[in-house]
């Protein structure tokens, strides 16, 4: 399952990213609307794109200018397809100019909320009226419009704030209607979805039937070893395999002695219930703390831990009948986080399921959830008929605690950790906060501060609590906790956690920062 049987089995929408802030954002606007959607890079070879079968590609914004030299630009063969296409802003602006039109810096840009004015009637813009709100992000526009194209929108300073080219089935805004500033912008995408002609047929229940099948075809009659940590990606990963094939999986449970407080006691009760004679749990600790010894660098520490869990399952692998498949809980995210820096996206972090990876790993990868965002995954949970605390759990980083011990990884600092994470957690749930909050954790800093404890002075340990709002993890906000929340754990920390007599909140979004601090 190396390639993606997802859109081999679905109507898809291909969107192109030239590198805009909000491409994700669109790829999830056109999955609510019920039609499979995924991103690819600008450049993507045409075999690649072909073999994907559109039935429309959309173009994403961008930051550069289509005159500027080395810029991304409209390759033939996407227009060679001759399936509908929609350019958004810098990709309006590559279309107009790859039909002929002439594209130049404005003397007045658009950032921010403006109003559309509707010229004539398109489908494009169907139900919506005369005039609608937009958000715009631009600094160029276009002056002249393509042989064939037509208007379909103004503003006060962009002539053409929409176009289309209707007989080639080629449209263009200069307004993000992905993003929620623009109102009424689902209807639009939904409006060039009914252009496209799809059936809207991608739903949850589609997605699983697709998945075994798939998995059936890619495994035959080998055999499967799965990792499941106890989070829904992989255990819903684990419960479509064996669905699919059955007792030839063996689903494993890899203790790397980075869990948090009594987690493994509870994922090996859970899994004996869930997966029955599948499950078998491995207790590598000891070997997963050696090789961190003395390791402060945070990719070294998320390769270390992905190569040792490679090892692992080759290891189980061998005990249960040679298996030749590894399945993972990979998500979309971690595919666009861990890309390979090049023209479209820059490496952010290694995470260990993905790029953390050995090139020489003997078993293939089966990865069913790859193309899906958490929510989607959680959906997927329910319908599988897994329980609610399992599928609403926070996230939980594959590198496990190794990533919220800054610094060294040793086990007196992952006990200090571990008491501290544990009350953070037991209070925003208490508080009934855990299913606003996506993400929610302690993090141990390398920092010591003075401190006054009974009339002594201390010098101990910073410890930061981190807490997001967020959607799919692509971007995050902090959350806006109660001061009282955040009054009682600190006190509970500094008065029930040896080593502790600091207590900070991270009020970082992300981007900037990312969610986990390493």
């Amino acid at each position: 399952m190396q390639q993606n049987e997802t859109a081999a089995s679905h109507e898809t929408i291909v969107v192109l990213d030239f590198g805009s802030q909000y491409s994700q954002l669109i790829t999830r606007r056109v999955r609510e609307n019920q039609v499979y959607c995924e991103m690819l890079p600008w450049d993507v070879p045409a075999e690649t794109l072909a073999g994907m079968n559109p039935k429309g590609i959309i173009l994403s914004g961008g930051p550069n200018s289509v005159y500027d030299p080395g810029a991304p630009f409209l390759a033939d063969h996407v227009l060679a397809l001759k399936v509908p296409v929609l350019g958004i802003c810098y990709g309006m602006q590559l279309l107009a100019s790859r039909l002929g039109g002439r594209v130049a810096a404005s003397a007045d840009r658009e950032y921010g909320p403006a109003v559309v004015s509707i010229d004539g009637c398109s489908q494009l813009f169907a139900g919506l009226g005369t005039s609608i709100d937009v958000w715009m992000s631009h600094g160029d526009r276009i002056e002249q419009l393509a042989p064939g194209a037509r208007s379909l929108a103004h503003t006060a300073n962009s002539p053409y704030a929409a176009m289309a080219d209707e007989e080639r089935h080629l449209y263009g805004l200069q307004f993000h209607p992905e993003v929620v500033h623009t109102p009424h912008g689902n209807e639009i995408i939904s409006n060039f979805l009914d252009i496209c002609g799809c059936r809207r047929d991608w739903s949850t229940g589609s997605f699983i039937d697709a998945s075994i099948t798939a998995i059936k075809r890619a495994v035959g009659h080998g055999r499967v070893v799965c990792g499941v940590s106890g989070g829904v990606d992989s255990t819903v990963v684990a419960t479509l395999v064996r669905r699919a094939i059955g007792s030839q999986l063996t689903a494993v449970f890899v203790n790397n002695g980075l869990l948090r407080k009594n987690e493994a006691e509870e994922n090996i009760a859970r899994f004996q219930k869930l997966l029955g004679e599948s499950f078998t749990y491995v207790d590598a600790g000891e070997r997963f703390l050696d090789e961190l010894h003395g390791v402060t660098d945070p990719e070294q520490k998320r390769k270390i831990i992905g190569r040792i869990f490679v090892e692992v399952f080759d290891q189980e692998a061998n005990r249960f009948g040679n298996a030749e498949f590894l399945a993972q809980g990979t998500l979309y995210p971690d595919v666009i986080e861990s890309a390979s820096t090049g023209k479209s996206a820059a490496r952010i972090k290694t995470h260990h399921n993905v790029g953390g990876l050995p090139a020489k790993m003997r078993l293939k990868l089966i990865e069913p959830v790859k193309y899906l965002f958490k929510d989607e995954v959680r959906r997927v949970g329910i319908a599988l008929g897994l329980p609610e605390d399992l599928v609403y759990r926070a996230p939980f980083p594959g590198p496990g605690l190794a990533v919220r011990v800054i610094g060294e990884v040793t086990p007196e600092r992952l006990a200090v950790l571990r008491d501290a994470d544990a009350i953070v957690r037991d209070e925003i749930a208490a508080a009934g906060l855990d299913r606003d909050v996506w993400q929610y954790f302690a993090v141990l800093t390398p920092l010591h501060s003075v401190g006054v404890m009974g009339d002594g002075r201390t010098y101990a340990n910073v410890l930061a609590i981190r807490a997001v709002t967020s959607q799919d993890a692509m971007t995050a906000d902090w959350a806006r906790l109660p001061y009282e929340l955040l009054a009682r754990m600190s006190n509970r920390i500094v008065n029930e956690v040896s080593g502790v007599n600091r207590v900070v909140y991270d009020i970082t979004s992300k981007p900037p920062a990312t969610i986990e601090w390493e």
